[in-house]
């Protein structure tokens, strides 16, 4: 294992043993607070579709999130994870038309559209463990996004890259890889932050 991965996993962890700290009520009010903010952005008030993500667990919360883009009218893709753990896609129609899959991840039981339907999208909701001053992303490490973020520069597309994180997530450093593309903002239940690519 390199330093850079060495490093990478233990502010993971780090990161993941403070969200397991999180009561069900701080995870509930900062869901709705991220929603509120993520209505008000001007990204998602002029985007078409977006790619977004079911939260799970401990994640921020983004339920709130792709039910009020959906309630507004937009198109919302939601990721379907292949065996090779590269991303399909296929349209949110609601709730009640997700389905807990092997992995315990809940995605949509619709048509899939294939991996290439992410480029249409105007805004890309990415999870991530925490995001850093220059827009870097920390991610869980499956390389899932790598792919999506590898796609969007193949196809030439630039659509707003936005990472939800608590408060503490916002970090003076990310370590960085070759591979890894910056963000354009992060959300905080307390703010947004912006980053000059």
């Amino acid at each position: 294992m390199s330093d850079g991965h060495g490093t990478k996993a233990t502010l993971r962890a780090e990161l993941l043993r403070r969200r397991r700290g999180l009561t069900p009520q701080e995870l509930a009010t900062a869901a709705r607070a991220l929603a509120e903010r993520v209505a008000d952005l001007p990204e998602i008030r002029t985007a078409d579709t977006v790619a977004a993500y079911v939260s799970m667990g401990t994640e921020p919360g983004t339920r709130e999130v792709i039910d009020a883009l959906r309630a507004a009218g937009t198109r919302v893709l939601l990721p379907v994870l292949m065996a090779d753990n590269d991303l399909d896609w296929a349209a949110y129609e609601g709730p009640e038309a997700l389905e807990r899959t092997h992995r315990g991840l809940s995605e949509p039981a619709g048509s899939r559209l294939g991996p290439e339907t992410v480029t249409r999208a105007g805004v890309v909701l990415l999870p991530g463990l925490a995001v850093d001053g220059d827009g870097l992303r920390l991610g869980r490490g499956g390389g899932s996004y790598d792919r999506v973020l590898a796609r969007l520069e193949r196809a030439g597309r630039h659509p707003a890259l936005m990472v939800l994180l608590y408060a503490n997530e916002v970090v003076a450093r990310v370590p960085r890889e070759p591979h890894d593309h910056p963000v354009h903002l992060a959300v905080t239940p307390e703010g947004i932050h912006r980053f000059t690519p």
